[in-house]
């Protein structure tokens, strides 16, 4: 049940804002199901795909996609995400955790700040 709920949170985030997996899921499975964060990140990606295609089936028929960007978007991230998959056993779990919060604070004040 926890984990529906958080489902719907972080639907509701990334509907809204383009993002969810990173910045509402993975701490929402370590903080609330007790996961760590190795398996908080590989479980968070594992719903991107269904997740983000229900979304984007709602912006393409708004036309609200710019797919040119998408395409060079999709190229750069699928390369990306797999270097990133293949060093997530290799980083300390401590270290994985600082960094996630740093690029969260960052991303933060980026936006509150400009």
């Amino acid at each position: 049940m926890r984990a529906s709920a958080l489902g719907v949170v972080a639907g509701v985030v990334s509907g809204l804002f383009g993002v969810g997996g990173g910045v509402v899921v993975v701490p929402g499975l370590v903080m609330w199901m007790g996961l760590d964060q190795r398996r908080a990140s590989a479980t968070s990606l594992a719903t991107i795909v269904a997740s983000a295609g229900a979304a984007l089936v709602l912006f393409g028929r708004a036309a609200a996609v710019d797919w040119s960007a998408a395409a060079y978007l999709l190229v750069g991230a699928v390369a990306g995400a797999w270097i990133g998959a293949r060093f997530l056993d290799k980083v300390p779990a401590a270290g994985l955790t600082w960094a996630f919060a740093v690029l969260m604070l960052v991303a933060a004040a980026r936006l509150a700040f400009g």
